[in-house]
């Protein structure tokens, strides 16, 4: 009697999940563990089109060159089973061709020792998970960009590592932050990098710690309501360390062999190895190495790096790399339809994010160009004439096929601080970060960020004014997060407020936006939010792009009533170098504006932005008046036996009643 380990994605490649899965006879890749009444064993299967023999050695055999020949099978394969071997063993395949001898890595290794050291066998069922995850709504998160090795630091360490990130979980959680963005965790070369040298795709980064302790650090996340997606790079691989290069002795042009092309379409700006898909058997190693993510770590998501680079070649464009994205985004639709799948395309292509069926390629969101750009260059300016309110008006405003939430809008990422860019307040003002102008105009785009519709994103550090550039050799400088606890403050209240936190600014989640106020003599620009519209859910934003102070600024609003100032980004408590230019709550007046019935006159201070909001109705609040007070207790008095006051619901006013009104004494929120 056996029994084979085989997870969610060997099912899916056996075809024993469902009817719909793409392909119902594949057998298991890499090396599979068994049980049978003999004990452990594992099963090890690859494909070598070109061997003549291929032999399997490791630690479970003193690294034998000839005692564990494989097996030919139909489709090019190569296995064996081999009892008493289970997971910890290290093993390499000896693929022989044409009278030459090759050591090789499992292109299907979970784990390796190191980039170029050995293959390990582990157990992907071996983790004991935590209670189940949802990811929020796309339209509720927050992305929180980070790379390992410099976010996940301690004074004992560096680079940084998984336990690292854990130890700041914490951190990120006050922050507002639901879901954090890697950067790419596979294996590549050496023990510091960006990551998009991925050396080896099913393998997680054995420096950073390797599967097992991401598989921990992806519950805690979970535990803490955070959501884990992770960028992938399959535009190229490698370009070193790549055990799969020429890996049965094959190639032409002197190219990579059966995984990648071998002619112009291998060529990349980052090497030679873009991977060969139109090949059934790489396309089909690319799928599951991007399934694995959600089958065996249960992430929430994926960015995936550099499509132009799949989609096109120098030779053109590659309809392999098109059809393989649709398959993939119509697997994932199909297994999990509710996680979140963006590209990295940046040419603002609608195709991207349009369904498969339509003949786009089918991704969720993507990162967006037209916000990015134009934003930074409108606040790094020196010059206030300069500004282009109708640019921020663009960048608000942008779509893709009409969905807001098919973008990711950010003013920081990887990509954006550094190759010659850097962090917007050292962009501002170069080596005088920490400059008072640095610190309203930088806070001012974060503002714009985290008011504007689309999945918002900030990079590592931002949120205490981290300056320079990102470099992999640095880590990350957290006495600035002790230093500029203010700016943190602040970014922790656009997060609140853009996650409705407090449920008075519900339409900062919804896709609709107006954006009625465009002043580029004053530079001054207002804009719209709304879900359903009313009290609670509409919000009014005003930002201020000029070195000046307003104090009588009229500005349309979409309803009568009280307006509280819900963020102010002047004040003081944020930055004692601000202007704590004091913009009071208002009361709309029946003065048509900007387009709208209602209007009202605010105050404002320089570089500065202020969230206007109404208030939901306070239960309580029996006479109307915003305020919970002796009055409405009066009314509970008088209505006494009767159901004209009763706020609990039971249908009769009496001392319950009386209570919940004294108990929520004060202003409305």
């Amino acid at each position: 009697m056996r029994t084979l380990l085989i997870t969610a994605s060997v099912l899916l490649m056996l075809g024993l999940c469902s009817e719909a899965s793409a392909q119902s006879t594949r057998p298991g890749f890499g090396a599979t563990l068994y049980q049978d009444d003999g004990g452990w064993g594992t099963t090890f299967r690859t494909w070598a089109p070109h061997a003549d023999a291929i032999y399997v050695t490791g630690s479970f055999n003193d690294w034998a060159t000839n005692t564990h020949p494989l097996v030919a099978e139909p489709g090019d394969l190569w296995s064996l089973d081999v009892p008493a071997v289970w997971a910890g063993h290290q093993y390499q395949f000896i693929v022989l061709n044409d009278g030459n001898t090759y050591w090789r890595n499992d292109p299907h290794a979970r784990a390796v020792t190191s980039s170029n050291g050995a293959s390990i066998i582990i157990n992907p069922d071996q983790h004991q998970w935590g209670e189940p995850f949802e990811i929020p709504n796309w339209n509720e998160l927050v992305i929180y960009e980070l790379h390992p090795g410099t976010f996940g630091v301690n004074e004992n360490l560096f680079p940084g590592n998984f336990e690292g990130i854990r130890n700041r979980l914490d951190y990120l959680v006050d922050l507002g932050i639901n879901a954090i963005e890697f950067m790419p965790l596979n294996e590549f070369a050496g023990d510091q990098s960006w990551g998009y040298n991925p050396a080896h795709i099913f393998s997680v980064e054995s420096y950073y710690g390797g599967p097992a302790a991401f598989k921990t650090l992806v519950d805690a996340c979970h535990e803490r309501g955070i959501a884990v997606l992770v960028d992938v790079v399959f535009n190229h691989l490698g370009p070193s360390d790549l055990g799969c290069w020429q890996f049965d002795g094959w190639s032409e042009n002197e190219l990579g062999g059966i995984y990648f092309y071998n002619d112009d379409r291998a060529h990349t700006p980052w090497g030679s190895t873009r991977p060969d898909f139109g090949r059934e058997e790489v396309r089909n190693w690319l799928h599951d190495a991007v399934m694995q993510w959600f089958d065996e770590y249960r992430i929430d998501g994926i960015r995936m790096d550099g499509t132009r680079w799949i989609e096109w070649t120098d030779a053109g464009n590659n309809p392999d790399g098109w059809s393989w994205m649709q398959w993939i985004n119509d697997e994932l639709n199909t297994w999990y339809p509710e996680k979140l799948i963006a590209a990295e395309d940046m040419s603002s292509n609608h195709w991207i994010t349009k369904p498969t069926n339509e003949g786009g390629a089918g991704f969720d969101s993507q990162w967006d160009p037209w916000f990015v750009h134009p934003v930074r260059e409108v606040v790094e300016s020196n010059d206030d004439d300069w500004r282009n309110m109708w640019t921020i008006h663009d960048a608000i405003t942008y779509t893709y096929n009409g969905s807001p939430f098919q973008r990711v809008i950010y003013t920081e990422s990887h990509d954006e601080v550094a190759n010659g860019r850097s962090r917007v307040p050292e962009a501002i003002w170069p080596g005088n970060a920490d400059s008072w102008f640095s610190k309203k105009r930088s806070t001012l785009a974060a503002g714009v960020l985290f008011t504007s519709p689309g999945i918002p994103m900030i990079f590592q550090g931002q949120e205490f004014l981290e300056d320079g550039f990102f470099n992999d050799a640095e880590p990350l400088d957290w006495e600035r997060a002790d230093t500029y606890t203010g700016i943190t403050a602040l970014y922790r209240d656009l997060i609140h407020l853009r996650l409705n936190r407090s449920g008075h600014t519900r339409g900062l989640t919804g896709p609709n936006v107006n954006v009625h106020h465009v002043n580029d003599w004053d530079k001054v620009i207002a804009w719209h939010r709304w879900m359903d519209g009313g009290t609670g859910d509409d919000v009014v934003i005003v930002a201020n792009f000029r070195n000046q102070v307003w104090d009588d600024y009229r500005i349309g609003l979409p309803r009568s009533g009280e307006w509280k100032v819900r963020f102010n980004s002047d004040l003081d408590g944020y930055d004692e170098s601000f202007d704590n230019h004091q913009s009071e709550d208002v009361v709309a007046e029946p003065i048509a504006w900007d387009g709208m019935e209602w209007s009202t006159s605010v105050k404002f201070g320089p570089y500065s932005m202020i969230i206007l909001s109404q208030s939901p109705a306070c239960p309580t609040d029996l006479n109307g008046d915003q305020a919970v007070s002796v009055d409405d207790l009066l009314m509970v008095i008088a209505s006494w036996g009767t159901d004209a006051a009763d706020v609990t619901g039971d249908g009769v006013t009496d001392v319950n009643d009386l209570l919940e009104v004294i108990g929520t004494f004060g202003d409305c929120p």
